[in-house]
């Protein structure tokens, strides 16, 4: 398995209240639609908590600000990702997305890796 770690910032003109219910009730339900054509074996959003209940963490680390939150996407394997590639409905899928993700993610502000989990705990 594979996973991709994209974490998330609004756009300016959003609250995270606005953002985070858009995101859970209008793209949420949009990525499931489409779970299946993009081979997605596992969807989470990770929603962040009010900046004062992350504060004194961030102080003690000389952390940046946080996200709004982080999406998390599971898949089989880099050769599925590229199979994606070569499949009509999977691009037309992932265009989508896209396309939604811009109206609620500040997509320049937001990176986002493959990577694979090597639990260490649980």
């Amino acid at each position: 398995m594979i996973k991709l770690t994209f974490c998330l910032t609004r756009l300016p003109h959003l609250s995270r209240e606005a953002f985070q219910q858009y995101w859970r009730h209008t793209h949420g339900p949009l990525v499931a639609s489409v779970a299946e054509t993009l081979q997605i074996r596992r969807y989470v959003q990770l929603h962040s908590l009010p900046q004062a209940a992350n504060a004194a963490t961030r102080l003690s680390r000389e952390a940046p600000p946080e996200y709004d939150g982080v999406a998390e996407l599971w898949f089989d394997s880099l050769d599925a990702l590229a199979a994606n590639g070569q499949r009509a409905e999977a691009q037309a899928a992932s265009a989508l997305l896209l396309e939604d993700e811009r109206r609620f993610i500040d997509l320049k502000k937001s990176p986002l890796w493959w990577g694979e989990e090597k639990p260490i705990v649980g």
